[in-house]
């Protein structure tokens, strides 16, 4: 086992070294270019129509469910234990290139929602589409659509998966002393329950849980940072500072070079809010339109509402306090830097904002899986494919972090490279769609 997580570290590092950071931020740079600052241009209306409801059209699910179902992946451990592991690995720094990735990622972001849904196409179990769909019928390369739906399948298990459920696990077993085979078992039924209801279950029950556990999450976050204001411009600083220049080592902290504050910022925003991997457009290609770039506008405040919300509150937390500087284990980093300020309520409600953004990415994820693994193998293969996804559920608990953390680092970037080649190849019908939206809107 231990060769095995050796070569999965090595392969893991190969991929998110330099050349996908600039594959990853250069396509978001460019498509930024291309659509003339979408991401800011209509940043306003792209709020406004989250709330707009279409009757008309093909699709199973709102604009609203459709982001909230999206929004149940992403919104999970990333914002709260990968913020934590950037912040360790990286130091305050790699908050910086998180916010950039953030940023350029919305433009990704939307552009994939629009190939999504200009591709989809329906299937026995609704509404299908995602970038193996854009990769074959609008790049024309069915093999490579092929290979981004096997890793996807793969990343399932990883991101949506393993990662959610040992973070509920270590976080439960620090804060309540419950075994992880407990939790994990607990956290396996639950899953069960809701995915077995396919989308519109997911979606309903995204709908009302996460817009509660986003509010709550931030809440809380804001009354520490109100709490701890003084220190905020300080910490601010040292996010600038240090996206360019290392950081040495002071009482626990290791210290950090700026190579692993761009690598760690970058790998662990794209973690948390998925731009680029190609996951996220499979459920924009649930939304019930008539117009491609309307669900993409919506799919595109899903990155600002993750990282420049979400994730930015993490952070803050951390660096106004004192934990991060004293060794503690990036998995409990988050908990301790609220405790610090709030006591034991402070690590309760991290302990159960964790439970709920872990359990809600877990049933978002699984919908990818499903929809990958159709892709490959046919409708007959999802109910088997939510069999073992439940059961992977136990193993992700009792895992070491480690290894689950590089797993999912490898699989996400085996993803991205496929997808982020199909929208190189199809950015001029992206181009095309965004001109004639804001053309028929005028």
């Amino acid at each position: 086992m231990e060769k095995v997580e050796s070569l999965v570290a090595t392969l893991s590092g190969w991929v998110w070294g330099p050349p996908m950071l600039i594959l990853l931020i250069g396509t978001g740079l460019y498509l930024s270019f291309i659509l003339r600052g979408i991401q800011f241009r209509a940043f306003v209306h792209a709020f406004k129509l989250i709330w707009h409801k279409e009757h008309a059209g093909d699709g199973d699910i709102s604009h609203f469910a459709a982001l909230m179902t999206a929004l149940a992946a992403t919104v999970g451990i990333g914002n709260i234990v990968g913020v934590a592991t950037a912040i360790s690995l990286g130091g305050p720094g790699a908050v910086f290139w998180m916010w950039v990735s953030g940023l350029v990622g919305m433009a990704t972001k939307y552009s994939e929602a629009v190939l999504a849904v200009k591709y989809r196409e329906k299937g026995p179990h609704g509404m299908r589409g995602g970038p193996m769909y854009y990769l074959a019928k609008g790049a024309n390369l069915p093999k490579l659509g092929w290979i981004f739906a096997f890793f996807t399948a793969l990343a399932t298990f990883g991101i949506g998966n393993m990662t959610q459920a040992n973070a509920v696990a270590k976080i439960f077993e620090s804060t309540f002393d419950i075994e992880p085979w407990i939790t994990g078992t607990v956290l396996m039924l639950l899953t069960g329950l809701v995915i077995l209801g396919g989308i519109k279950s997911i979606a309903r029950f995204s709908s009302y849980l996460v817009p509660f556990m986003i509010v709550g999450y931030i809440s809380a976050a804001v009354l520490v940072l109100a709490l701890n204001a003084p220190a905020i411009p300080d910490a601010i600083a040292l996010i600038f500072n240090h996206a360019f220049s290392p950081i040495a080592a002071s009482g626990g902290f290791a210290g950090a070079a700026v190579a692993a504050a761009i690598r760690f910022g970058i790998a662990r925003g794209v973690f948390s809010n998925e731009s680029g991997l190609g996951s996220a457009p499979i459920a924009a290609a649930a939304a019930r339109t008539q117009d491609p770039v309307k669900q993409a506008l919506v799919s595109m405040t899903q990155t600002f509402i993750d990282t420049l919300v979400v994730c930015s509150m993490t952070a803050l937390v951390i660096l106004t306090s004192k934990s991060w500087l004293l060794g503690v284990p990036a998995s409990e980093l988050t908990s301790a830097s609220f405790g610090e300020t709030l006591g034991l309520p402070g690590v309760v409600v991290v302990a159960v904002a964790t439970c709920l953004f872990a359990y809600s990415t877990l049933i978002g994820w699984n919908y990818y899986g499903e929809k990958a693994i159709e892709y490959i193998a046919g409708a007959r293969a999802i109910m088997p494919y939510r069999v073992v996804f439940v059961c992977i559920v136990i193993v992700g608990a009792t895992t070491k972090l480690e290894f689950v953390w590089n797993f999912s680092d490898l699989m996400n970037g085996m993803m991205a490279i496929p997808n982020l080649i199909g929208l190189l190849i199809l950015s001029k019908v992206i181009k095309q769609e965004t001109d004639r939206y804001f053309k028929e809107k005028k």
